[in-house]
């Protein structure tokens, strides 16, 4: 920046780089920001096209901030209704499973909401799994890295009260069209669903039942027109599939009930 290092110096460098809520990015920027020469590089880093939430460290999510990092998938606001859903079907002292974690968002809001509470999460991508490791840690959990349910302890097995599953289901050729700041940003693995964007979810429908207690729900987001082929996934895989949809936050989650 050549300009002074002030707040409307920085909304001008922004909004020029076409961030459109220039205001708050310059406010949180400032407010996050330890030096000068921090903020400095942070507008740098934002003016290049990096998420805000990448260059800021943090994302807030259902009023817990959140650490994220490069190569770290940012949780939605959307997302948000899935937790609101789980919490409420949540009974005590529930064991919880944060599958495709990320950055483990999901399962540290529902943990903060519920209590005490048994809490793993594991996904695919090491960098996830180091940020979740550190998101999680006040609620007692642990992070696994591997692939699906290969990482996660056989002693869940039949154990799982709440399986958490924000798996990607974005069709293969939908990825291109998504902005930037995901699509070149984020983990291909946590955006690319397969052709039809619910490959991964067939996989985690295939096994959930194997996993979950009597009375266990999975739930996961998709969107409204991938709902019937959705439903038609956790009914193959054995369990009771309900449709909650909001307005509020324009999310549709699927919720798959495993027989008591």
């Amino acid at each position: 920046m050549t300009e002074p290092f002030t707040e409307p110096a920085i909304v001008s460098t922004l909004r020029a780089a076409g961030c459109v809520f220039a205001e708050d990015e310059a406010r949180l920027i400032l407010s996050t920001a330890r030096t000068p020469g921090e903020a400095a590089a942070m507008v740098e880093r934002r003016t290049a096209g990096e998420p805000l939430e990448h260059v800021l460290g943090w994302a807030m999510f259902c009023g817990l901030r959140i650490a994220v990092g490069p190569g770290v998938f940012v949780p939605r606001p959307r997302t948000e209704f899935l937790v609101r859903r789980a919490h409420a079907l949540a009974p005590p002292q529930p064991v919880i499973l944060d599958l495709c974690c990320g950055s483990g968002a999901l399962g540290a809001a529902l943990a903060s909401g519920v209590g005490e509470c048994v809490l793993h999460a594991a996904d695919i991508e090491p960098a996830a799994v180091r940020c979740a490791r550190g998101n999680i840690a006040p609620y007692g959990g642990t992070a696994h890295e591997g692939d699906l349910f290969d990482p996660v302890p056989g002693e869940l097995r039949g154990r799982v009260d709440v399986l958490l599953a924000n798996v990607p289901y974005v069709p293969t050729g939908d990825v291109a069209l998504m902005p930037a700041e995901a699509r070149d940003h984020e983990p291909r693995s946590s955006l690319d669903g397969g052709p039809d964007g619910l490959d991964v979810l067939r996989r985690v429908t295939a096994g959930a039942s194997r996993w979950l207690a009597p009375g266990g729900r999975l739930l996961f987001e998709t969107s409204e027109r991938q709902a019937v082929a959705a439903v038609a996934a956790v009914e193959a895989g054995g369990l009771a599939a309900a449709v909650a949809t909001s307005e509020r936050f324009s999310a549709t989650v699927i919720v798959g009930a495993k027989p008591v």
